[in-house]
């Protein structure tokens, strides 16, 4: 299995996120990996960790879901790997449940979170994003 972290999701799958006709509750678990130290994009001098820039865009960025409809449902810190293997393993999980698959892919558009996506870009070294439904 070929793991590969990344910031932010591919225009494809964007698109096929926005296909999704389903009034159902989507469920986006998040596997967050901090950097070591925060690097800004525009190259301001910081002393934030990697850690501390996302908690800047994860605070704002609650209140935007949470205004949209959709709520924050879990943040975890991940302490050990049970079943499997992987090279480098992540910092924190969290599940963010929106309204639909279509307010997602709305909500992460819109122009407030791109204004507050530098400190999530300053923060993260990479991530997984995962879209689950109720089985």
């Amino acid at each position: 299995m070929q793991v590969e972290n990344a910031v932010y999701p591919s225009v494809e799958r964007i698109g096929a996120l926005s296909a999704v006709v389903s009034d159902e509750p989507v469920v986006m678990l998040n596997l967050l990996r901090f950097r070591d130290k925060a690097v800004y994009s525009d190259g301001r001098s910081t002393t934030l960790t990697g850690r501390e820039a996302y908690q800047i865009y994860a605070t704002a960025m609650q209140k935007v879901v949470e205004e949209n409809g959709g709520r924050f449902v879990f943040l975890g810190q991940i302490t050990s790997l049970v079943i499997g293997d992987v090279e480098d393993m992540w910092d924190v999980c969290g599940l963010v449940e929106y309204p639909s698959a279509a307010d997602f892919v709305r909500i992460a558009t819109l122009p407030e979170v791109a204004e507050i996506g530098v400190h999530r870009t300053a923060g993260l070294e990479g991530q997984l994003l995962i879209r689950v439904n109720q089985a």
